[in-house]
């Protein structure tokens, strides 16, 4: 009787210290505005998986994916109060609060997407890229870049030259560089929050958007401008965020595991976003989709070229710094 009873003590301790090392994990929110099923969900996944990993389940993020916390501008906003503790934003949205960061919507600066993969997952861009937002925002830090591929231009017409576009309004992320590049192609730009893009298209307040296929699917932009034009002429880039107020309550080993998991981003989110780009388009070219695949890019790029230095001057030394790095990936 005494060995059953002390069989069941020794049980008892076991479950308890079980539940003990088993307790819950502290939960962070990390926030984004575009659907998960996009490559800001590949980019969230990469990260929470790696963060439990290193943290042995005592970290974890609660992802809110769509605009839940707001659009990137306003999720800019949070972030840098603390009410947001880690999210994504497009480097475009970024030169908000650090107007260096417009480098890296430069037109044609990322010569294909494989140019573009390697680039985003050089050290050298990203330990750039991470010194630019620090010296210019402290009340939150930059952590990796991710990408979710090329942007292209989809409307209700077809796009095969740089003469296309002559006086054609195109909704264009609020930045100094785009509205210098696409005024340079004869176009217009129209600033709009990004979930105003598809009823602007339906009514015709705008003529054409542009951004990459998988954000044309996932938002079924489709529905109101079913041709994409393929011409490549920008990157996708984003960033990852860390509040400050979050960062100040952080040990050592704590904001180690937080950046080897940014890390990871940078690592495996570029194939994979490229490769998710790629099977959004199969999927849109079997529900009817047009593509113009066979854009001719001369006059855009012969546009383009000029205004890059002159951009990047204009920016700072950062983005000169963070432009030559770009052309000097192979």
């Amino acid at each position: 009787m005494k060995t059953i009873r002390l069989t069941a003590v020794a049980a008892a301790m076991l479950a308890f210290a079980t539940g003990a090392s088993a307790a819950e994990p502290k939960h962070y929110s990390f926030g984004y505005d575009q659907p998960h099923t996009t490559a800001y969900g590949i980019a969230a996944d990469l990260f929470d998986a790696k963060l439990r990993e290193l943290s042995h389940n005592t970290m974890t993020i609660d992802q809110f994916p769509g605009g839940q916390l707001g659009q990137e501008p306003q999720m800019l906003q949070k972030i840098r109060t603390g009410d947001i503790d880690f999210m994504i934003s497009s480097t475009a949205n970024a030169a908000t609060v650090s107007p260096q960061s417009g480098v890296l919507s430069i037109h044609y600066l990322f010569r294909s997407e494989d140019h573009l993969v390697r680039a985003i997952a050089d050290p050298r861009l990203v330990a750039a890229v991470r010194d630019m937002f620090a010296e210019t925002v402290k009340d939150a830090h930059v952590l990796t870049l991710a990408t979710m591929g090329l942007r292209n231009i989809y409307g209700k017409r077809e796009i095969h030259r740089m003469s296309d576009l002559a006086n054609l309004k195109v909704r264009v992320q609020a930045t100094p560089t785009e509205d210098a590049m696409f005024p340079a192609y004869g176009a217009q730009t129209v600033h709009l929050p990004f979930g105003s893009v598809y009823t602007s298209l339906q009514t015709g307040v705008m003529d054409l958007a542009e951004n990459g296929v998988n954000v044309y699917e996932s938002n079924k932009h489709y529905e109101v401008a079913p041709i994409m034009s393929m011409t490549g002429h920008e990157a996708n880039n984003n960033v990852v965020w860390v509040s400050d107020k979050l960062w100040q309550t952080l040990t050592a080993e704590q904001k180690g595991w937080v950046q080897a998991a940014a890390d990871e981003i940078a690592a495996k989110e570029p194939t994979a976003a490229i490769a998710l780009e790629h099977r959004s388009q199969a999927k849109l070219e079997k529900m009817g989709v047009r593509f113009v695949t066979d854009v001719d890019k001369a006059g855009l790029i012969a546009a383009a070229t000029p205004l890059q230095d002159k951009i990047a001057a204009g920016l700072g030394p950062d983005a000169v710094k963070i432009l030559a790095i770009c052309r000097s990936i192979q």
